[in-house]
């Protein structure tokens, strides 16, 4: 990597704190500002007199036109969603993200979620310890396994096939797959069409990303084609799913339950309609944290952003276009 020019000090806005590791290589070549919050007023304020930013929260459509100084946008992670990148590309500005940074985190989060709504231990300690031994044995008879089961996959990217290994290799399960493209699917993942997929499950999982084909895929038709009893895991985005049709599934017992890591507004309002309703595992957008994966990941964006400061082009540019660009 070449060397970044110290004499004028770049600036970089961080939408979010990054792993104090990351913060020093970046502190090292640049002026850091941590946005106080990421309404997009804030951001946009902020970004006035930047050189580049680094995103874990979404951005305003219109950031670029708020930073006259942008010279690339790294996203502290994989979904892009976050980031305007046909704005950037028409202003010349390079946009890179992190694929494979958080792939363990989300397919151990599926795996667990699974676990968790299939045999729900945490329910069972919490009875032991409030009601006894025989109020708390009875429980477990109403569990189940998902060793042998059919797990269907909605988008087969690098999250969707790791999910694919470890439920085929750990729990040898059925393991069903839809997404753009068939032909590419992993050897042991059986592609199907989408009804089929929601059919023939005894689990789905959300992995495909959010475009204007994904946006509201999973409506009520949908979960209508989806066996009583059947699970559905969501780690896309929450606008894939039609969560009124989720939630009307659930408090009518046409499916057995939902994890839901992603939600049409967040930070979620502790009355949203998803929390009330049965079975369901709630959690605040947290299927890729682990210690681990913050430390990949922001340790990733330091050095794509460095990358970028330094003239280079990062690693994992999504806008190649972007250098045809002249910029307005």
């Amino acid at each position: 990597m070449a060397d970044v020019d110290l004499a004028g000090r770049p600036r970089l806005l961080l939408t979010n704190a990054v792993h104090p590791d990351a913060e020093a290589l970046l502190a090292a070549a640049a002026d850091l500002v941590v946005a106080p919050d990421v309404a997009p007023d804030t951001l946009r304020r902020l970004a006035g007199d930047v050189d580049g930013i680094v995103v874990r929260a979404k951005l305003p459509d219109d950031i670029v036109a708020h930073a006259p100084r942008l010279k690339g946008i790294v996203r502290h992670g994989v979904g892009l969603d976050f980031i305007p990148v046909a704005a950037a590309t028409a202003a010349g500005v390079p946009v890179a993200n992190l694929p494979g940074s958080n792939t363990q985190a989300v397919a151990e989060y599926v795996i667990g979620a699974l676990l968790a709504l299939r045999r729900p231990l945490a329910g069972l300690d919490a009875t032991l310890r409030r009601d006894g031994w025989a109020a708390a044995r009875p429980l477990a008879d109403g569990t189940g396994e998902i060793a042998g089961s059919t797990l269907g996959i909605l988008g087969v990217g690098e999250i969707g096939r790791r999910v694919a290994a470890i439920a085929r290799n750990g729990f040898g399960m059925r393991v069903l797959g839809a997404s753009r493209t068939l032909a590419n699917l992993p050897e042991g993942v059986e592609p199907v069409a989408i009804d089929r997929l929601f059919a023939d499950s005894d689990a789905v999982v959300i992995a495909c990303p959010l475009n204007e084909t994904t946006r509201g895929l999973v409506d009520a038709r949908l979960i209508g084609l989806m066996k009583p009893g059947a699970l559905l895991v969501n780690v896309a985005r929450a606008a894939v799913v039609d969560t009124a049709a989720l939630v009307a599934a659930l408090q009518e017992g046409r499916i057995g339950g939902a994890a839901v890591d992603v939600h049409d507004v967040q930070p979620l309002a502790p009355d949203a309609a998803i929390l009330g309703a049965p079975n369901v595992l709630a959690t605040p957008h947290v299927a890729g944290v682990t210690a681990t994966s913050l430390r990949a990941m922001s340790m990733g964006a330091a050095e794509e952003m460095l990358r970028i400061l330094a003239g280079e082009r990062p690693k994992n540019l999504v806008n190649p276009d972007c250098y045809g660009a002249v910029p307005a």
